[in-house]
């Protein structure tokens, strides 16, 4: 390859990647996409025995007031929205189901309150709602409860709901104002979770439809090794195939991607403190049966464990062959439990039993499983002493940085495309 000078040099083909890749095109600025292997990064799309098996659902929270959303309508993308039934979420507590508080008609139909202490926590939501609460970023939630003097009931509720939208065991520990930003806008939406019919792929295709159509270069394939740089700036990613220089960039990758190309440069020590940090990790059970099991419910939720099954398919049947069923089972796991072979197959063990519980006869339905023990949901998990990637720093003017580890507005997927539409912004208001 020949020295290839571009407006915007974008690192990483993940969602963040992507999106800056589509947006700054759109926009007419001449950008080059590198990523070092297939697009997508983490949300990619995996056919096996005609079951389109995504790492990770393939779901958008709140998704009228997403980025997503914004992009569909700036960039004309072609999306098949799913939505969520939230009538069809339950929880299994123990003995019996119970509606999900996903909103307030789940609030007032679930048994996880009682009389009183509904009301107490319907009061919590409108103050989160009316931002009279916002949480303070030196007092995690768990700390901000006792403070406040939460009882019992309610502390419980609000743990439980943030374990299972910050996929973690352990939610105590998630920063106030973290917790409060995002239930604001998950209790005001009209739309708290939808699902793109086609999986990942398809907006993945969406958004290359896009950076092809405005010229944008997508180089697949190729690895960033290290960086050129003058004085304040970057100028230029080495790869193996020669320099791609630009006036600006935009880095996609992780944390631990960055401390390697970021060496020798001004950013290395801080780069490297990032890198430092733990990752969100869940095993994922996907399953996938020939013939539906057909149950009143789409969601279920082990309170107890910890752990989610969704129909897939129910949402999305472009995944499935014809009369199939696909059912994902995520479990989150704490630190103690990873690289401990023993504890993980006891959690994998209990997600076989809470899909015998709820889908009787899968196992005689079953044409292929994949299981991933290890799967990353978050590069940075939210605990106090763990914070996210700021989307620049003052020692190169024209470096940013996006993805679902960066600062931005919501959590998973939301972040990479929040960060990647604010730096988008910023490098067109620079001009």
């Amino acid at each position: 390859m020949t020295t290839n000078h571009f407006d915007v040099v974008i690192v990483g083909g993940g969602l963040a990647g992507l999106s800056a890749a589509a947006y700054l095109s759109s926009k007419g600025k001449k950008i080059a996409l590198l990523e070092r292997g297939a697009l997508g990064g983490r949300a990619v799309t995996l056919k096996i025995k005609g079951f389109n098996f995504n790492f990770g659902a393939h779901a958008i929270y709140g998704r009228d007031t997403s980025v997503l959303s914004k992009l569909e309508k700036e960039l004309g993308l072609k999306i098949d929205w799913r939505d969520f039934e939230p009538t069809k979420a339950k929880y299994d507590i123990g003995n019996d189901l119970t509606a999900v508080p996903a909103n307030i008609q789940g609030l007032f139909q679930t048994k996880l309150l009682k009389g009183f202490d509904k009301v107490k926590f319907t009061f919590e939501i409108l103050k989160t709602m009316l931002k009279l609460e916002t949480g303070h970023p030196h007092l995690s939630i768990q700390k901000w409860m006792e403070r406040k003097q939460v009882n019992e009931e309610v502390r419980e509720m609000m743990l439980g709901l943030a374990s299972s939208n910050f996929f973690t065991r352990e939610p105590e520990k998630i920063p106030s104002d973290v917790f409060f930003n995002y239930y604001r806008r998950i209790f005001t939406t009209n739309k708290p979770v939808a699902y793109i019919g086609g999986g990942w792929q398809a907006l993945i295709e969406e958004f290359v439809r896009v950076i092809e159509a405005n010229d944008g270069k997508i180089f697949t394939k190729l690895k960033a090794e290290s960086l050129a740089v003058e004085g304040d700036h970057v100028t230029g990613v080495n790869t193996a195939d020669g320099v791609i220089s630009g006036d600006e960039f935009v880095f996609c990758i992780p944390p631990k991607e960055l401390a390697k190309i970021f060496q020798e440069t001004r950013l290395e020590h801080i780069m490297t403190h990032y890198a430092n940090y733990d990752p969100t990790y869940v095993i994922v059970y996907d399953v996938g049966l020939k013939s539906r099991i057909d149950v009143p419910y789409t969601y279920i939720y082990d309170k107890q464990n910890n752990m989610f099954i969704t129909d897939i398919s129910y949402y999305d049947y472009t995944c499935v062959p014809e009369g199939g069923q696909l059912l994902q089972a995520t479990a989150y796991l704490s630190q103690e439990e990873l690289g401990n072979k023993d504890l993980v197959e006891q959690r994998k063990e209990v997600i076989e039993k809470l899909y015998d519980k709820h889908f009787p006869g899968w196992r005689e339905q079953l044409v292929v499983p994949r299981v991933s023990t290890r799967a990353v949901v978050q590069e940075i998990k939210w605990t106090m002493n763990q914070q996210a990637l700021p989307t620049f720093f003052p020692d190169y003017r024209n470096a940013f940085f996006a993805g679902d580890w960066c600062q931005g507005q919501g959590q998973l997927s939301e972040l990479s495309f929040s960060s990647a539409y604010e730096v988008s912004k910023c490098i067109l208001q620079k001009g």
